[in-house]
């Protein structure tokens, strides 16, 4: 089922009751996100903000009072028909479960969006068509090339046993330092070596999450000293949580830097080979085997690990992230 664009901007617009007032002509480009974020925090009267093709932020509301305390802010609010919690309820209540599936939550739309990959069965068509038919109108199904699958190989940057990664974030706790990457890599090797020869040795695993979730740290051996707060020479001073319309990059160990945005939060992904994790951050971003772990970031502020995806930095494609707050926070750690 291909959900063609004029579909989509057509159930976008049923869907929008309408844009409630306007912010004063100067005060878009000085809103903040995290204020906006703290606004947002009441998922029954929100539905989260993001940045539409002027750079201004729009944050979708359910009710009037709402309205004005964006408004407040000066960010434009929209008047929509579902709130956060009741996207996040339609994800939670039909999602099947179909490996090859992503279930994520489309904020400029107010709708949920299925993407499914090329290895899902005409058994599993059937079961999603069932599922997005119950949400009336409050999700939408998008078919995307290749499987969704976690960007793991053997090859270049990190290595642990045969498998090759990507560091996603240097971090500390007082003096011990640490590095972020994703949970898949960290569950495959306990041992990390910054050449394929596995003679200079990295560090040791001290914590890792796959599935479910998708990051995992490793502590840096005593006299490694090569250790910066950087990413491909941009230095990394802070971490948020992302939104959509963010404007993003990601780095990897296979195919380096690629720019992109955010389009989508709190992702469920099924991938095809097994593994579920949630929470993701959905972008554009495209990403291949190897980059998994690698960092995603908007100027100095860390975003996200890389989990998977499907695609290549030839055609496109689709990756979701784990969101480096949650890790940040589980590791009582912080980037520098």
């Amino acid at each position: 089922m291909r959900t063609s664009r004029r579909a989509t901007l057509l159930a976008a617009a049923a869907m929008v009751i309408g844009v409630v007032g306007a912010p004063p002509a100067h005060a878009a480009s000085t809103v903040s996100a995290q204020r906006l974020a703290a606004i947002t925090a009441d998922d029954s009267r929100t539905a989260g903000f993001y940045r539409d093709g002027n750079g201004a932020f729009i944050v979708n509301v359910t009710d009037a009072a709402a309205a004005d305390a964006v408004r407040a802010t000066g960010a434009t609010p929209r008047l929509v028909t579902r709130s956060t919690r009741a996207l996040n309820h339609i994800v939670a209540a039909l999602d099947p479960g179909v490996p090859g599936t992503a279930w994520s939550v489309d904020i400029a739309t107010n709708q949920v969006v299925v993407d499914v990959d090329t290895t899902v069965s005409a058994a599993g068509m059937d079961a999603i068509r069932a599922a997005v038919a119950k949400a009336n109108g409050g999700a939408r199904v998008e078919r995307v090339a290749g499987k969704f699958a976690p960007t793991i190989s053997g090859g270049d940057a990190i290595y642990g046993g045969q498998y090759r990664c990507s560091l996603g974030f240097n971090v500390r706790s007082g003096s011990t330092y640490y590095f972020l990457t994703a949970g898949h890599c960290t569950d495959a090797a306990s041992e990390w070596f910054a050449d394929s020869r596995h003679s200079t040795k990295l560090g040791d695993r001290t914590g890792t999450s796959f599935p479910g979730n998708d990051y995992g740290i490793v502590r840096y051996v005593a006299g490694y000293t090569n250790i910066e707060g950087t990413v491909g020479g941009q230095d990394i001073t802070t971490a948020a949580n992302a939104y959509v319309g963010e404007s993003v990059r990601r780095r990897g160990s296979t195919t380096g830097i690629k720019s992109g945005t955010v389009t989508g939060l709190n992702a469920t992904v099924h991938y095809s080979d097994g593994g579920t994790v949630k929470g993701m951050i959905r972008t554009n971003v495209c990403a291949e085997p190897g980059d998994s772990g690698g960092a995603l970031y908007d100027g100095g502020i860390a975003l996200g690990l890389t989990s998977g995806g499907s695609g290549n930095c030839q055609s496109g494609g689709t990756t979701f992230y784990q969101p480096v707050t949650e890790a940040l926070s589980r590791y009582g750690v912080s980037v520098f």
